[in-house]
């Protein structure tokens, strides 16, 4: 009886291993039945795969500084050591360091001109962050659309196939036509969504960052607009 039972088992999985390996050929299948603009579809998952990736590095990378830096640059400047202080600024490869630094060597001119070196140089580097964002936005919203046109082929390419054969209409020649659409209409859903999703969570890392940075530059002109009001206090 357990021989048999052993048997049963080892036959079913025989059974199954073909089955599985059909259905994963069929995936393949099925995003072939797309047609050419699946290819498109691919390449432009594979760009806002890039882009995303690239850019969240780049923020991770701008928004990682030491949470004492400006605390480091107060004490610095309250001892007079500018020096010190842009020796600090370079040891950071931030938005925040790079706006300090420019602010640091315009030290000893008015407050004005100060500011405004700071706040080109914070545009300069929100520019730099934003940059490929209208990208990863353009696939959400092409993507999409691009799947619909191929929905659209795909009802076209049926209606045709029907006329062509006159009374001898068969089921297959509108399927064949409805199961290409729906697989464009899937494929370019799937690449706008992530891209959609991605492009949001990207701009709101950039907003934490430009907040930050804000803050930075608030903290650096109260420091130069009285460089010994802590000290002032604690006497």
């Amino acid at each position: 009886m357990l021989s048999f039972l052993l048997q049963a088992d080892i036959a079913d999985a025989f059974q199954a291993a073909p089955v599985q390996q059909e259905m994963s050929f069929s995936l393949i299948n099925m995003a072939a039945k797309g047609g050419w603009l699946m290819i498109v579809l691919l390449a432009l998952s594979i760009t806002a795969i890039y882009i995303f990736g690239k850019k969240w590095w780049m923020i991770r990378q701008a928004s990682a500084i030491d949470k004492d830096f400006m605390m480091d640059i107060r004490d610095y400047i309250h001892d007079g050591k500018v020096k010190s202080a842009k020796t600090l600024c370079s040891k950071y490869d931030t938005p925040v360091a790079r706006m300090v630094e420019s602010g640091i060597d315009r030290i000893g001119r008015p407050l004005g001109d100060i500011q405004t070196a700071i706040e080109n140089v914070g545009n300069v580097e929100v520019a730099r962050l934003e940059k490929g964002l209208p990208y990863l936005a353009m696939i959400a919203g092409g993507a999409p659309m691009i799947g619909f046109l191929g929905t659209v082929m795909g009802m076209v390419q049926a209606f045709f196939n029907m006329s062509q054969a006159g009374n001898n209409i068969d089921i297959t020649l509108l399927s064949s036509g409805i199961y290409t659409a729906m697989i464009t209409t899937v494929g370019g859903l799937i690449v706008g969504i992530i891209a959609y999703f991605g492009y949001n969570y990207l701009t709101s890392k950039v907003s934490n960052v430009v907040f930050q940075m804000e803050s930075s530059t608030i903290e650096f002109m109260d420091l130069l607009e009285n460089p010994r009001g802590k000290q002032e206090d604690e006497d």
